[in-house]
């Protein structure tokens, strides 16, 4: 794949107007964060992305080319299981073992989303939960100390 083109910065949603958009890209979670990596838009543009520092890309982001032209991020779905329990006490403290177990979780309205883990879906079913497979995007929490943006 030769590169025609480079992407330097992160224009966050909302931010920019979906409209001006030239092409897009589908990514999953872990090749939405990144600082430097070859890809393909569908359209089959080579770009590569060269950020200054390593970044969390979040859907509907776009991609600045140094052209000036920017690529539409979406979220990829994936594999992923949805956590409920019966009641708000039960997935907090359910949330309370995914974080103890360092995993990334993204925290919806009466959901937790983890990437599919037979291991700890057992785990949820065990404490009273219920983990169900799922194919969606992933756009976990950041992190308290990860800077990141608000939507």
């Amino acid at each position: 794949m030769t590169i025609h083109r480079r992407a330097h910065t992160i224009l966050h949603a909302g931010h920019w107007n979906l409209a001006e958009a030239i092409d897009s890209i589908s990514l999953d979670h872990n090749h939405r964060h990144r600082r430097r990596l070859l890809m393909a838009t569908e359209r089959g543009h080579a770009i590569l992305l060269d950020l200054a520092q390593t970044s969390v890309i979040r859907d509907n982001d776009g991609l600045l080319l140094e052209d000036g032209a920017v690529i539409h991020v979406r979220a990829k779905p994936e594999a992923l299981l949805s956590i409920t329990a019966p009641d708000s006490h039960a997935l907090l403290r359910l949330a309370w073992h995914l974080g103890n177990r360092h995993l990334p979780v993204q925290v919806l309205p009466g959901e937790l989303r983890i990437a599919d883990d037979h291991v700890i879906a057992a785990m949820i079913t065990g404490l009273g939960g219920s983990a169900t497979q799922i194919m969606a995007p992933f756009d976990p929490e950041a992190g308290a100390y990860a800077g990141g943006h608000a939507h």
